[in-house]
């Protein structure tokens, strides 16, 4: 099995005052321990930096070289992945897309359209909006 998770879900991990923090943690850690091959692309790594630093959206936002040190240790683990786009991806995007995707929609079509030029069929996520996209196998750690 691989799979992967959205940002939502490493934001959670790392947020303490969260009510699914320690749920969040949990995953994170069970999945870093391997032996699954787990992907995490890049579009979700950076919304992670991006989020949790930002003073506005976290209570206790962390220093940049703690959250860079976070992304650095999940990437250490031999079973973790990061790949991007490769050869293919534009046409893949707009097949995945429905040529339809506007707004905060994008960035949904962007990590579902990579999951698929990967052959990831499972995410990890809180958001349902990912259900929308035919092949995706959405798991909500919390429900």
């Amino acid at each position: 099995m691989s799979a992967t998770v959205d940002t939502n879900i490493l934001v959670y991990a790392s947020n303490k005052v969260d009510p699914v923090h320690d749920q969040a943690k949990g995953l994170i850690a069970s999945l870093a321990a391997g032996p699954d091959l787990i992907y995490l692309f890049w579009p979700v790594l950076m919304g992670f930096l991006q989020l949790v630093t930002h003073p506005s959206i976290l209570p206790r936002p962390l220093a940049p070289e703690e959250a860079m040190a976070n992304v650095a240790a999940l990437l250490e683990r031999p079973h973790v992945r990061a790949p991007g786009e490769i050869e293919g991806f534009w046409d893949m995007f707009r097949a995945t897309s429905l040529g339809r995707a506007r707004g905060n929609g994008v960035p949904d079509a962007h990590l579902a359209a990579l999951m698929r030029q990967h052959g990831v069929r499972i995410i990890f996520t809180r958001d349902r909006g990912f259900r929308r996209f035919d092949g995706i196998d959405v798991r909500d750690p919390f429900a």
